[in-house]
């Protein structure tokens, strides 16, 4: 009789665990996310909800849209498609539309719908869309023939590589615009 109220007893005290869940719980890092799954959230990789990205990449692209506004250059309209590519090829979302601003002012002096002055403005573009969607693609590493320059890389090493060995004020200029289109000045 005694072994079973000892076992008894014992079961009486698994039963707070059993209901609250286990106590190291806590150290379970994927809780927070687990949690906002369940409740029908996706959250991104910096803890932010498919609604709070799409809000952020939003403002992004009205900042971008605003500063080639103020300017009449021919890239304003073009700040979400600039921003998608961004976030798509892991770049910084003001990386593209400031090397736009260094290279042609904003689209004003495109050649062949490039934009970017990729491949020293002798590469033809059909238009501005396909220019922005292959120099993010090459930028962010995911050309097998310019992934030797690009991939893994920080915006400064990125920016080196893309004119900086020619013109050694370049990443200064182009980190400059960007800070602009961030203020929205």
């Amino acid at each position: 009789m005694k072994k079973q109220t000892i076992q008894f007893a014992r079961g009486l005290m698994l039963i707070p665990f059993l209901t609250a869940g286990s106590p190291l719980a806590m150290f379970n890092t994927n809780f927070a996310f687990s949690n906002q799954l369940i409740r029908g959230l996706a959250i991104d990789a910096n803890g932010m909800s498919q609604s709070e990205q799409a809000s952020t990449d939003a403002m992004h692209a009205k900042k971008i849209d605003d500063y080639f506004a103020k300017r009449d250059m021919p890239l304003e309209g073009y700040g979400a498609k600039l921003v998608k590519e961004a976030i798509d090829n892991d770049l910084d979302w003001r990386l593209l539309p400031a090397i736009a601003i260094a290279e042609s002012t904003g689209g004003k002096f495109a050649c062949n719908n490039n934009p970017f002055g990729w491949g020293s403005c002798k590469i033809k573009f059909k238009d501005f869309d396909s220019a922005i969607e292959t120099v993010a693609m090459n930028l962010g590493g995911n050309n097998p023939k310019t992934e030797q320059y690009y991939k893994d890389a920080t915006t400064t090493e990125i920016l080196h590589h893309y004119n900086n060995s020619v013109v050694p004020t370049y990443t200064a200029k182009v980190v400059a615009f960007m800070d602009l289109i961030e203020k929205g000045a």
